[in-house]
């Protein structure tokens, strides 16, 4: 009986030839009236709803929820099925017939039959119906994943491996205007859509006339940076140059000064330093690693230091990485035009005059020239151990450093192209590469990244020509001028803030893919992460090998810089490292070393692995972009700040109690509004628009108004893999133990309070916008 509602609104009209007894017609009409009475009535969703919360907000303490009963369906058809498995619904439902005539049999007779046929009709039509729905929706899911496969088998490694030395060709005679021309080009013959350029006006910090120095008082040697004496010739290695070899937006002059060794420049090495020597003028020896280098720098500025000499520790260094006699370059720059901060660089813009960043003369220096500085050995690693380099305490080492840089305005590019979507063509998954850019250090990972990009370019749009679009729009960007301070997508993304704010869903970057050969190691926000773990896993479990999953949330230098720190757009970066790399100090990669084309090829000789990092990436983006409801994961953000306030950092009962309100908020979103709306059934448009709005927007509510030079706003983020805390409560723990006043740590509590505070109001809102949404409709 419980499809008669349904079956009396697809009877055709012949069929009514069988109604024609009135007292049939008002039994029938009774009954449905009844029905549309039980499920109309007010407030049938909403008290699942308010008391499946109201339960859950009297556990807040408990770490698991109970969530099955609270799933409020919204289909006409889950409410009929739910009626009819009531044991007492016959019963109920019930009413005594009217009195029939003994003599009126073929009366009774025809409404015996009539009743039969509509009970057969009813269930057959119940039956199949569903069926055909439920293998709608799966074989739509399973030619989804069908489609995505085809269009990954055709990235083949040694496609990539001939764009790559194409690229690599095409840098030896060419600047990086006609790279940024190449690309573009390419990019459209492949069939992509309205590829331009963006072209921006940038105050570059170049490298002067002639390379910096450092000249040793005690004996009058004067070396380049990279430890070879000033009277020679620069030793070359590869197609390195020592002017390259400098700190872009440093001050420049001459600075002679005591080196005081200041280790790696943390809050504790200052301390224990300025009681033993008056640091006023100094030049510190700093060695790169564990925190940001702005952040170091700010504080070697305000113990006011003069200078600093920049180096990597080789026993920082993988075992394979010979870099001893090697410089690099550093940029100082925290992102975007130093000359408009905070705005586009575009005709008529105001420029500030910022030809540098510090007042510190910041020179980085080889390993070998460290050595020279403190008389050390050249080889110092004895029996497998590695012996850190070190100013011995007792000893004066007096130098004169000499720096150069001059500031002109450039022509940064950026090549963006558009892959239009077919349903939702205003939300935008954003895949970020780079090409190198004039002037900056001449490393060939650039090569890789673009050589990645454009192989998964090659496989869409081949598949595009033969009538296929991915439901949301998918932007292809080339960035230009990273090494200066990811310029390029700044300036790109303070030019379109207002858009992306509202339309960016995702960024997948494919920066610097390849670093080593012995560990895929991935970066994604929290509500990415259980997506880039199953991704993980699934090409594993095709290669036969499963390591262990190495995803963690951790600071990135790259382009992905600016989507993250002002945007809050969930981000993903999948990457091979050096195990050694990986386990020892962070925050190496702000050095840009040379990396010569042999050197990649060495570590990815068969171009394999550019090609596991090309589908990875691949099949996470056309699941964000083909996805009916984003993959986001809205409870991993909840546990993710649960876990960050675990420790031994003081944390104020107000922080773990909103952290406590905000997981429940969020099972409760999860199970209430995903859940459902992962069932095909169960999906209406308007629902799963509100929804993907509602997942776009989550870390939004993380991004800080104040960090620390180098820290990131978005505080999902950490400084390491080796560290759960919030970055900034540890940064402000750390700065007032040295202070009599704790006020940098209330104003970072404060922080993180109200973005913890923010996210939990933010899910609440959403879960009374679907409950306001669910009493309308009924």
């Amino acid at each position: 009986m419980a499809y008669q509602k349904v079956n009396a609104d697809r009877r055709a009209p012949g069929h009514s030839q069988y109604l024609d007894n009135d007292d049939l017609q008002a039994t029938a009409l009774d009954l449905e009236w009844d029905m549309e009475k039980e499920l109309e009535e007010p407030g049938f969703d909403q008290f699942q709803l308010d008391s499946a919360e109201n339960q859950n907000l009297e556990n807040s303490e408990t770490a698991d929820l109970s969530l099955d009963p609270i799933q409020p369906a919204t289909s006409p058809k889950g409410r009929f099925q739910r009626l009819q498995e009531e044991s007492d619904y016959v019963t109920h439902y019930t009413r005594s017939a009217p009195k029939s005539n003994p003599c009126n049999f073929c009366r009774l007779l025809k409404l015996f039959c009539t009743a039969s046929v509509l009970f057969i009709s009813g269930i057959l039509i119940g039956y199949y119906t569903h069926k055909n729905c439920s293998s709608n929706a799966t074989s739509s899911g399973t030619l989804d994943l069908q489609l995505h496969q085809e269009i990954l088998k055709t990235i083949q490694a040694e496609d990539i491996r001939k764009s790559f030395r194409n690229l690599v060709q095409l840098y030896k005679s060419e600047n990086d205007i006609e790279i940024s021309k190449k690309i573009k080009t390419q990019w459209t013959s492949l069939g992509l859509e309205d590829v331009q350029f963006v072209n921006y006006s940038v105050l570059l910090n170049l490298p002067g006339p002639s390379p910096s120095s450092v000249t040793l008082s005690s004996s009058g040697q004067c070396f380049h940076p990279n430890g070879q004496p000033c009277s020679e010739e620069a030793r070359q290695h590869g197609s390195q140059d020592p002017l390259y070899s400098y700190a872009a937006y440093s001050a420049s002059g001459t600075l002679k000064a005591e080196v005081i060794d200041v280790s790696y420049g943390n809050a504790d090495d200052l301390n224990r330093i300025k009681k033993m020597k008056n640091v006023t003028n100094q030049i510190a020896l700093l060695k790169l690693g564990k925190l940001p280098l702005l952040y170091k720098l700010s504080l070697l500025e305000k113990a006011g230091f003069g200078g600093v000499l920049l180096y990597i520790d080789p026993c920082d260094l993988p075992k394979t990485a010979t870099l001893s006699y090697d410089t690099f370059m550093v940029s100082l720059n925290p992102g975007g035009d130093p000359s408009t901060p905070g705005y586009p660089s575009i005709d008529g813009s105001f420029r500030q005059n910022r030809s540098n960043l510090t007042s510190l003369l910041v020179q980085p220096i080889s390993a070998s020239l460290v050595a020279k500085l403190i008389s050390s050995p050249k080889d110092r690693i004895t029996h497998s151990a590695c012996s850190p380099l070190e100013l011995p305490n007792n000893e004066e080492r007096i130098v004169s450093m000499q720096i150069q840089t001059v500031t002109k305005f450039e022509t940064v590019t950026n090549v963006v192209g558009y892959l239009k979507g077919s349903t939702s063509p205003d939300r935008y998954i954003i895949v970020g590469s780079h090409h190198h850019t004039a002037y900056s250090y001449n490393g060939q990972e650039w090569a890789s990244s673009t050589a990645i990009i454009t192989a998964f370019i090659q496989a869409l749009m081949s598949r595009v020509k033969r009538g296929w679009r991915p439901d949301r729009t998918i932007v292809f960007c080339s960035w230009g001028g990273t090494a200066f301070g990811n310029i390029g997508s700044y300036e790109w993304g303070e030019d379109f803030k207002k858009v992306l704010q509202k339309n960016v869903v995702a960024y997948v970057s494919l920066h610097s893919p390849v670093s080593g050969n012995s560990s895929l190691y991935s970066v994604a926000s929290p509500s990415l992460q259980q997506l880039v773990a199953e991704k993980n896993n699934f090409n594993c479990s095709r290669r036969g090998q499963c390591p262990e999953t190495n995803i963690s949330s951790v600071q990135m230098q790259d382009d992905a810089n600016y989507f993250i720190n002002h945007l809050g757009v969930p981000t993903v970066r999948f990457t091979y490292e050096d195990i050694k790399a990986l386990e020892g100090p962070s925050f190496l990669s702000e050095g840009f070393f040379p990396k010569r084309a042999t050197k990649i090829e060495e570590m990815d000789p068969f171009f394999k692995l550019h090609e596991t990092i090309t589908k990875l990436s691949g099949e996470v983006i056309l699941q964000i972009a083909n996805e009916p409801v984003l993959p986001f994961n809205a409870l991993d953000i909840a546990l993710e700040v649960q876990n960050s306030l675990k420790g031994d950092q003081p944390n104020t009962p107000q922080l773990l109690a909103l952290a406590s309100r905000l997981r429940e908020s969020a099972e409760l979103f999860q199970s209430d509004e995903m859940r459902p709306a992962n069932d095909p059934k169960e999906r209406a448009p308007i629902r799963v628009r509100m929804l993907n709005e509602i997942l776009q927007d989550m870390e939004k509510s993380f991004l800080v108004q104040r960090a620390p030079p180098g820290f990131y706003r978005n505080i999902l983020y950490h400084l390491d893999g080796k560290t759960s805390q919030f970055s900034i409560l540890l940064e402000a723990w750390e700065h007032c133990k040295s202070l009599a006043s704790n006020e940098t740590l209330q104003e970072a509590l404060s922080e993180v309070l109200n973005s913890i505070n923010a996210a939990q109001v933010y899910f609440k809102a959403g879960l009374d916008v679907f409950e306001s949404v669910l009493v309308g409709k009924n």
